[in-house]
């Protein structure tokens, strides 16, 4: 089971394919465009590289093949945000992040159990801020299982 953040959380908002996620700022170490990434043979799809960033190597996933999404050339909004999560430090892409918001505990819920496939497992809670939905992310979780997530898919009631 998945626990809502702590009270009064802060999180850079990203997004992929017109959905908005957040992640715990406190884990992030900068965001920035990207620039040059160096493929790395035999490594899972998701897999894009890696970069080499203020004195350091950094392995790059792309949240979109790693969610089961098309994958997108990159533009100007494209970014990478490069986190710190249990000793290792990743670079993540996103269409776009460039905001950085305190979350009021109240407006945060666990996310559904009857949310099929990785849903569950890679959600830390749903927070919902005047008209926005906001699916906050359980970094630690989507970093540590399975290679790959599979596409959401629909399923019948």
């Amino acid at each position: 089971m998945t626990h809502p953040p702590n009270p009064n959380s802060t999180f850079i908002f990203f997004e992929l394919a017109h959905t908005t996620y957040a992640i715990p700022s406190p884990i992030v170490q900068q965001m920035e465009m990207i620039d040059h990434i160096t493929p790395v043979p035999k490594t899972q799809p998701f897999v894009e590289g890696v970069v080499f960033s203020r004195g350091q190597v950094i392995p790059v996933v792309n949240l979109r093949v790693k969610f089961g999404l098309e994958k997108i050339p990159y533009n100007c909004s494209t970014r990478l945000i490069v986190i710190h999560i249990n000793q290792r430090t990743i670079g993540l892409i996103v269409d776009t992040a460039r905001e950085f918001v305190c979350v009021p505990p109240e407006s945060i819920q666990p996310p559904p159990e009857e949310m099929p496939g990785w849903t569950s497992r890679y959600l830390s809670g749903i927070a919902t801020l005047k008209d926005r939905v906001i699916l906050l992310l359980n970094v630690d979780q989507l970093l540590n299982q399975s290679p790959s997530i599979e596409p959401l898919t629909q399923h019948p009631i």
